[in-house]
């Protein structure tokens, strides 16, 4: 049976978690806080395309954005920019235009306007159709969109996983538990490689123990921000915004080699199963000034303790 088209709609809008995003001029780049420790792995991309958007980041624009980095090629004019960047371009052509931009690997899928998806089809099934991904004028597509350029094989066995779940069941109007996780993980997740001990205490929500005790380990770690609803939130950072933390074991640091762990490793059961901690993102060392002092972490609103000591205090 065909889905319904109002429940169609619903899956689109899912996608963001944000059924009112309205379009916004290519200026809001100028929003983005580059330098922010928890965007390095984005910085090169990020924000050479932001410095180098026509009606973005230059003349008028409050933002102190840094200048094009070193690997990027010259500065395009107006006559040698690919046909679909005009300026005051939409966010679908700025993202198409990234490799001539800023020097990247090409997206294996071609960002277009959200109005070229047509009505009756799901997001994800037109992406895996098509190729093409339906990308608004707003910083969550835009995430979504570098996501595609910085971890295209994760994306991509993403979209894979998302329409084998929708062969299987259809569009319903409540998304089982593997939609749902494949749902967060694309939103929400971050990568965690780290030692043992580190992973125990993040897990146990031992916030005292992982950020204190163990504060000289997180040398030895390196958190990566994927989903592309965390990083839009993060460009006005909350002391509660919250990761989903999948543990990887790369053979590497390099984006490159954790894309390719990442599109191995998960599918859809493995994430059905939840194999998620939550982290406060501020709360990791030098990532928030503050949070140099122990005190910060003592904020049970946001490090909340794991659910049996907390039912253990709440009834002695």
């Amino acid at each position: 049976m065909a889905p319904a088209s109002a429940q169609v709609k619903e899956e689109s809008a899912q996608r963001s978690g944000d059924t009112e995003q309205k379009p916004v001029p290519l200026r809001l780049l100028g929003e983005i806080n580059w330098q922010a420790p928890w965007l390095q792995p984005w910085f090169v991309i990020g924000s050479t395309l932001a410095a180098r958007t026509l009606g973005g980041c230059g003349a008028g624009c409050s933002a102190s954005c840094p200048p094009p980095v070193t690997r990027a090629p010259p500065l395009p004019t107006q006559n040698t920019l690919p046909h679909n960047l005009p300026a005051g371009g939409s966010f679908a052509n700025l993202l198409n235009a990234a490799p001539v931009l800023t020097g990247c690997e090409p997206a294996p899928v071609r960002f277009v306007p959200q109005a070229d998806l047509p009505e009756g089809e799901a997001y994800e099934a037109f992406v895996y159709r098509t190729g093409q991904v339906p990308t608004r004028d707003g910083l969550h597509d835009f995430f979504n969109g570098l996501a595609w350029l910085l971890f295209p094989q994760t994306k991509r066995r993403l979209n894979q996983l998302h329409v084998a779940q929708i062969a299987q069941t259809g569009i319903q109007p409540v998304r089982g538990p593997a939609r749902d996780a494949l749902t967060v993980f694309d939103e929400n997740a971050a990568f965690l490689q780290c030692p043992d001990v580190l992973w125990e205490a993040l897990a146990a929500k031992d916030w005292q123990r992982l950020f204190v005790t163990l504060r000289p380990l997180w040398r030895e770690a390196h958190l990566v921000l994927f989903g592309h609803a965390l990083l839009e939130k993060l460009v006005y950072p909350r002391k509660p915004i919250t990761a989903h933390v999948y543990r990887a074991q790369a053979a590497s640091n390099s984006i490159a080699d954790l894309d390719s762990w990442v599109a191995t490793d998960i599918s859809a059961d493995k994430l059905a199963s939840k194999p998620f901690a939550h982290l406060p993102v501020l709360g990791v060392p030098g990532w928030c000034p503050e949070n140099a002092e122990p005190a910060f972490y003592a904020d049970a609103s946001v490090f909340r303790p794991p659910r049996v000591a907390q039912r253990l205090a709440e009834n002695p």
